[in-house]
C-alpha cells in the first residue's frame, strides 16, 4: 500500500507540473489532483436493522432471505456514495431511507404500535467533523424521520424536537408528510395484540408481574442504524426506530437521544445502538465508547465489548451497537441471540450477518 501511494503521490506532482503554465487547466487539474488524492483513501460502512431474539429455528428460509437482502441494498447505497467521493452523512442518511422503507424493520414502515394503537417515530443523526446533531422524537406523519432528523442539525438552532413541533417544522422544510394509516403494517398490529392480551390474561388472574415486565417481554428490538466514514476522513452516524411495541404515554427511548442511541466523533469512532433504551439511556452507550476511545485509548472493539458486553448487562440492559473508529476499524457488537448487520470496506468486501454465531 505504500508503494501505491507513492505512485499516486508522482501523478499528482506530475499532473500538476505538466499543467502550470497553461492557466485555463487549473480547474481540471484540481479536478484531477482531487481524484488521485481520493484514490487509496479509506472509508467504509456498517448498518444494524436492530438486536434482539432472533433465532434461526424462528426464521424461514423465505424471510432470512428478505433480510439480507435488504441488508444488502442498504449498504451498497451508502457504500456507493462513499466510494464516489460523497461525504458520510449523506451516506448514513440515504442508507436509513432503504431500511425505513421496509416493512421488515421497526423504523418508518414497519414502526411497531403504541398501546393506543399509533404509531411514534424517533431517529437522530451526527456529524463527527463538528459535533453538529440533529434529532427528533415522537412523530407520527414522517414518512423518513432521519431526514427531519438532519434538517434539524443542519437549519435549526436545536438539537431535538418532538411532536407536534417537529412536524411543524418538518412542513416549513418540506419534508414527507404521511396519514398514519402508511405505518400500519398487519404483523406489527397483530404483535401489538398479542402482548396486550397477555397483559390482559396476567392482571386478570391477578399475577404478580411489575408493568415493566409486562412491557418489555416479547417486544423486539428493531431500530435500525448506520456509521460511516468518508474519504475525506469524517464519521457520522444515525438511528431510527419505532420503539418498543405497546409503549405508553409517549414513552422515548435512546434512539433519538445523542450519546445514547447515536454518537460520531472524527477524533475516535461513530456508533449506533439498538436495544433496551432505557438502559442505554442510563449507559449513555454511544458517547461511552467513545469516551473508553479518547480517554483510555482503548480500541474500538474494545470499548465496544467493555460497554456492550459488560457495562449494559450489569445494569440489566441488552442490546448491541454498529460502529466505525477514524481508521476504517468496524465493530457489530451484541450481547442478543442476533442482530441483523451488514458491513463493507474500502474494497468493497461485504458481510452480512443475523445470528450470533456468524
Amino acid at each position: 500500500m505504500k508503494n501505491f501511494q507513492i505512485l499516486t503521490l508522482f501523478i499528482g506532482f506530475f499532473v500538476l507540473y505538466s499543467c502550470k503554465n497553461d492557466p485555463n487547466s487549473t480547474l481540471e487539474t484540481q479536478k484531477v489532483l482531487n481524484e488521485v488524492s481520493q484514490i487509496d483513501a479509506n472509508f467504509g460502512i456498517v448498518i444494524h436493522g436492530g438486536a434482539g431474539t432472533i433465532l434461526k429455528k424462528n426464521m424461514t428460509d423465505s424471510l432470512e432471505l428478505a433480510y439480507r437482502n435488504k441488508l444488502e441494498e442498504a449498504i451498497r447505497i451508502g457504500h456507493d456514495i462513499l466510494n464516489n467521493g460523497g461525504d458520510a452523512i449523506e451516506a448514513v442518511t440515504k442508507t436509513i431511507n432503504i431500511l425505513e422503507d421496509s416493512p421488515l424493520f421497526n423504523a418508518g414502515k414497519g414502526s411497531v404500535f403504541t398501546h393506543e394503537e399509533t404509531n411514534e417515530l424517533d431517529a437522530s443523526v451526527m456529524d463527527g467533523s463538528n459535533l453538529n446533531a440533529g434529532a427528533v422524537a415522537g412523530v407520527t406523519h414522517i414518512k423518513n424521520p432521519i431526514d427531519l432528523a438532519v434538517e434539524v442539525m443542519n437549519n435549526s438552532d436545536h438539537v431535538m424536537l418532538a411532536g407536534k413541533g417537529a412536524e411543524i417544522f418538518a412542513q416549513s422544510r418540506g419534508i414527507e408528510l404521511v396519514d398514519p394509516s402508511y405505518f400500519y403494517t398487519e404483523k406489527r398490529y397483530q404483535s401489538l395484540q398479542r402482548i396486550k392480551d397477555k397483559e390482559k390474561t396476567e392482571l386478570d388472574h391477578d399475577t404478580k408481574v411489575s408493568f415493566s415486565d409486562a412491557f418489555i417481554k416479547d417486544s423486539k428490538f428493531g431500530t435500525v442504524g448506520c456509521a460511516a466514514l468518508d474519504k475525506n476522513g469524517n464519521l457520522a452516524a444515525g438511528t431510527s426506530t419505532g420503539g418498543m411495541t405497546n409503549k405508553r404515554w409517549n414513552r422515548i427511548g435512546d434512539a433519538p437521544i445523542i450519546g445514547a442511541g447515536t454518537y460520531a466523533n472524527n477524533k475516535t469512532c461513530a456508533v449506533s445502538s439498538t436495544g433496551w433504551g432505557e438502559f442505554f439511556i442510563r449507559a449513555m452507550v454511544a458517547h461511552d465508547i467513545s469516551a473508553l476511545m479518547e480517554y483510555k485509548g482503548w480500541s474500538l472493539q474494545e470499548a465496544a465489548k467493555e460497554v456492550i458486553q459488560n457495562k449494559v448487562p450489569a445494569l440489566g440492559g441488552d442490546g448491541g451497537i454498529v460502529a466505525i473508529d477514524k481508521d476504517g476499524n468496524v465493530a457489530m457488537e451484541f450481547n442478543t441471540a442476533g442482530m441483523y448487520r451488514a458491513h463493507m470496506n474500502a474494497e468493497g468486501e461485504l458481510i452480512i450477518g443475523i445470528y450470533k454465531e456468524e
